[in-house]
């Protein structure tokens, strides 16, 4: 199994993610998939949601199996959550 090595910085990895999923997926996804989690390749802009990341990237790499994969929680600031606080705002 080879494996893929990133081809941009951290921030520009960041950029591109963000900007495609604001500008071409979250219109499409936003609906009725609050909490799951979208795969997208950076590269193509093709993507794929799942309930997991797991699944998500699995159902993008079988198609682009050199896809540079950025992910992103429908309805969050974060994947993931660490620790007791809440991530809303205090009131």
């Amino acid at each position: 199994m080879a494996v893929r090595q990133p081809r941009y910085s951290k921030e520009e990895f960041a950029q591109r993610g963000d900007e495609i999923y604001e500008s071409q997926v979250r219109q499409q996804v936003e609906k009725g998939n609050h909490g799951k989690i979208v795969a997208i390749d950076i590269e193509t802009g093709a993507f794929e949601v799942a309930d997991d990341i797991v699944t998500a990237s699995d159902r993008l790499l079988s198609k682009h199996p050199d896809a540079q994969t950025w992910f992103i929680r429908i309805g969050h600031r974060a994947v993931y959550h660490f620790g007791a606080r809440s991530l809303r705002e205090t009131l």
